[in-house]
């Protein structure tokens, strides 16, 4: 039996890994529950996983025992949660810059490093991999990348392609978004995810971030990195070979299989994955991606090029920029112009150890709040 510290246990991707150990109760155990903030959800889940530790990464520090459960508070707490919990595999899927300092904790504790925070290569790509560990990508995209080279990350290929939905506005120009609300933009064509991501999935932002996690996870020159729009998220990525053959990796639209396969891997377990019907007809239709419709993919594609703490400072920007789409501050399209304002004012250097990292990371969301209020009070 595997054990597992799942960090954002009340998120998306937490609430399915637990769906995931619920229907495998003989093969996974919960041995570590860290959640954000919602202290109330995390003691049902306590109550039902019995894990050794828990935490609430928010609040003031503070440690103590209920039942046979080790509680803490405040991000220190939480980190000490997971390390004195043991667990095989750490399943980080918080979102955020805090991500990072969990994956980093992951690798020093000799856990599997089971990665659904983008954050953590994006931000902290060069910290990460300095480190020895072994690192299952959570991603629907990158596991399908991994499951086609066959669970090594270091095996050779020509290409990388990455397949994107193309979100809801992808038969829209960049020009005529500024008008749309922060409804139309979460109702995302194909997935059901946590509002950031999926305002990151209709600007591409998401898809610019899994290019550059696919530059470190599998050693890959950027122009070995290609995006296609696959609008019915059926094939979730692809991996083309020296010798012209493609291998891709097809499915309905589902988490489960991806963060099932992370904890189970190298074997397979039956996730009441819904299968493809070949007794129908159907279609998979492939669209070039035009990168002049999607500003933020291009901006996350030149700050991962350019490396060093640029693809901190758009993440720290972004999240602002998204938080203030949402309350209707900004239009979507100031999403951009604010990510890039701050970009382009932020000197770059190399990225060398995760304080400095935190240090941009403030610098860039107060540089970021400025730039909404700007737009927002009209100055």
């Amino acid at each position: 039996m595997k054990t597992i510290a799942l960090v954002g246990c009340t998120g998306s991707i937490g609430r399915q890994t637990l769906s995931v150990v619920r229907r495998n109760p003989f093969k996974f155990k919960i041995n570590c529950l860290v959640a954000n903030t919602s202290a109330a959800k995390l003691g049902e889940l306590v109550q039902e996983f019995q894990p050794l530790t828990a935490a609430v990464a928010s609040g003031a520090p503070s440690c103590g025992i209920m039942g046979g459960t080790a509680y803490f508070t405040g991000e220190e707490g939480a980190l000490r949660a997971v390390e004195e919990s043991g667990a095989d595999i750490v399943v980080v899927a918080c979102g955020g810059f805090a991500g990072l300092k969990y994956s980093l904790l992951a690798l020093k504790m000799g856990a599997r490093l089971a990665l659904a925070n983008k954050e953590t290569l994006v931000c902290g790509g060069e910290l990460v991999m300095r480190r020895h560990g072994e690192i299952v990508p959570v991603d629907s995209e990158h596991s399908a990348i991994w499951q086609c080279l066959h669970y090594e990350c270091t095996a050779p290929f020509k290409n990388l392609i990455i397949t994107a939905s193309g979100g809801p506005f992808r038969d829209k120009n960049f020009e005529e978004l500024d008008g749309v609300t922060p409804e139309q933009a979460l109702n995302h064509p194909t997935w059901h995810m946590g509002a950031k991501i999926t305002i990151d999935s209709a600007t591409l932002l998401n898809k610019g971030y899994e290019v550059i996690e696919a530059h470190y996870l599998y050693s890959a020159e950027y122009s070995r990195i290609k995006t296609v729009i696959q609008p019915q998220s059926i094939i979730h990525s692809m991996v083309e070979f020296e010798d012209g053959a493609i291998l891709a990796q097809l499915s309905n639209p589902t988490m489960e299989l991806p963060i099932q396969l992370a904890l189970s891997y190298p074997d397979r377990y039956d996730c009441g994955l819904k299968p493809l019907d070949f007794s129908k007809a159907f279609s998979l239709d492939f669209i070039p991606l035009d990168r002049k419709k999607y500003p933020m993919y291009d901006l996350a594609i030149t700050c991962g090029e350019e490396g060093g703490i640029l693809p901190t400072a758009l993440n720290a920007a972004s999240e602002e920029a998204v938080h203030a789409f949402l309350n209707k501050q900004i239009t979507f399209c100031d999403i951009w112009r604010v990510s890039r304002e701050v970009v382009e004012g932020t000197p770059n250097r190399r990225a060398i150890t995760y304080e400095q990292l935190a240090e941009v990371d403030k610098v860039a969301r107060a540089a970021a709040q400025k730039a909404i209020s700007k737009r927002y009070n009209g100055t």
